[in-house]
């Protein structure tokens, strides 16, 4: 049994040690992994000293520090957690537990229902995006889950070498929770206990610019992955628009046989046709979609064959 514990970090000196220290104590055997991506302090430096096996990631971003842990590190199960010292390490054997029983390709830590996020963050308006963030997920899934964003997670093999990560930043925990409810892996929620940050440390995240990338990401992903409902909602915006324009030129050429409204008229004809071209590309998109998800379940089956010999449940 090999675990790795995955630390993307930027500029976290101030706590990247601490952190690597209570993982190392509630897993001894573990293999800690710190991804520098660029941090202008001794981020790094500390890491080698407290005895994590230190990389660098040289392209600028969350996502892409995932993308090439998840392509470059080889183990049986994988925890990536945050480097500013807010999700405690002592969760971790929860979190591993429906992994390693194979009840669980992903295993999300839930910050948001017993209220510990809400109490110890300081950030205005994050708990607003983390409930838009999840109800919008929600709906289009048809999902419960509590924690959308947290950066406390588990996998197995199975997952990690199986998910295309695209997102750069920190859209990726939003990526992560889509693929996998689009995907049909298995996934469960382990509650935590979450910690604001230590005096002294900082977020990177912006929540403005931030918030904007991932509602954007939610918005692609939707179009990408259920283009069928995506267009088909366009489509009606766009046939009832025409709608409301054309009746008024309707009427007039009912009660009077002629149409002096021509731009209305125009206008609602060029809606109706945008309208069904809309639908049409939900259609061929919806097709396309289907014959990819085919593919990728073949991939599937195609990585479960490579690691059948594994100790690892998939």
């Amino acid at each position: 049994m090999n675990i790795a514990v995955l630390i993307p970090c930027y500029n976290e000196e101030l706590t990247i040690a601490k952190v690597i220290n209570d993982f190392k104590k509630e897993l001894p055997d573990a293999q800690i992994y710190v991804y520098d991506n660029n941090s202008s302090d001794n981020t790094a430096q500390v890491a080698l000293e407290n005895g994590a096996i230190v990389r660098k990631e040289y392209r600028q971003g969350k996502g892409n520090v995932v993308r090439s842990m998840f392509m470059n590190i080889d183990a049986d199960y994988y925890i990536m957690v945050d480097g500013d010292d807010t999700y405690p390490a002592e969760f971790v054997h929860s979190i591993l537990e429906p992994i390693m029983k194979g009840s669980a390709d992903m295993v999300i830590g839930d910050r948001l229902s017993n209220g510990t996020y809400a109490a110890e963050n300081k950030r205005q308006f994050h708990n607003l995006g983390n409930n838009l963030v999840k109800g919008l997920i929600n709906s289009l899934y048809k999902s419960n889950i509590n924690d959308i964003m947290t950066g406390y997670r588990g996998f197995n093999r199975f997952f990690v070498k199986s998910f295309p990560v695209m997102s750069p930043g920190f859209q990726v925990e939003t990526e992560l929770s889509i693929h996998s409810l689009d995907k049909r892996f298995l996934i469960c929620e382990i509650p935590i206990v979450y910690r604001d940050r230590p005096e002294g440390s900082e977020s990177k995240l912006n929540t403005v610019s931030d918030g904007i990338k991932v509602i954007k990401t939610i918005f692609t992903l939707f179009k990408d992955y259920k283009p069928l409902i995506f267009f088909s909602l366009w489509g009606l915006f766009f046939l009832i628009f025409g709608l409301l324009s054309g009746i008024p030129v309707i009427i007039e050429f009912i009660q009077t046989k002629y149409i002096t409204k021509v731009p209305s008229a125009m206008l609602a004809v060029g809606l109706i046709i945008v309208s069904m071209l809309s639908f049409a590309c939900g259609l061929i998109l919806d097709t396309v979609v289907s014959n990819w998800r085919k593919a990728y379940e073949l991939e599937l089956h195609r990585i479960a064959d490579k690691y059948k010999n594994s100790n690892e449940v998939i």
